[in-house]
C-alpha cells in the first residue's frame, strides 16, 4: 500500500531510516523498490546485499568492536553509568552495481572510487 502511494505520487527516490521493522522486511522493501524502479538508499549494508541501490551508515564491525571493549571494561569492574556515551565515527558507503544497471543508472566513477564497497 505504501509503495502504491509512492508510485502514484511519482516520487523520485526512497530513503529508509534505521528501524528494526524496516530492517526485518529489507528483502520485501528492496524487492518492491526494484519492481517499481525506485532508486533507494538505506543505513545498513544488509539492504545493499538484499538488492538496495546504496547504503550509508555506521560501520557495524566497528560498532561491534566498541561493544566488546565496553563489555570488557564492565567485566573488569567499571560501572556502566561511568562509561561515556559513544557515537559512530566510522561509516560505510556501499553501492550495488547490479541494481544500478537494472535501474539504468550510471554511477559516476568518482562515486565508485569513494565507496567502501561495490557489489557487482
Amino acid at each position: 500500500m505504501a509503495f502504491a502511494a509512492l508510485v502514484d505520487n511519482r516520487v523520485d527516490a526512497l530513503v529508509v531510516g534505521p528501524d528494526s521493522m524496516f530492517f526485518n522486511r529489507r528483502v520485501q522493501i528492496t524487492t518492491l523498490a526494484a519492481r517499481h524502479v525506485l532508486p533507494d538508499i538505506y543505513n545498513a549494508y544488509d539492504y545493499a546485499e538484499a538488492g538496495g541501490l546504496m547504503t550509508y551508515g555506521p560501520n557495524l564491525a566497528d560498532r561491534d568492536r566498541q561493544v566488546g571493549i565496553y563489555t570488557g571494561r564492565i567485566l573488569k569492574g567499571e560501572k556502566p553509568a561511568d562509561l561515556p556515551i559513544l557515537r559512530a565515527t566510522k561509516f560505510q558507503f556501499v553501492i550495488n552495481l547490479q541494481t544500478a544497471r537494472a535501474f539504468d543508472i550510471e554511477i559516476p566513477p568518482t562515486l565508485l572510487a569513494i565507496a567502501d564497497e561495490v557489489i557487482e
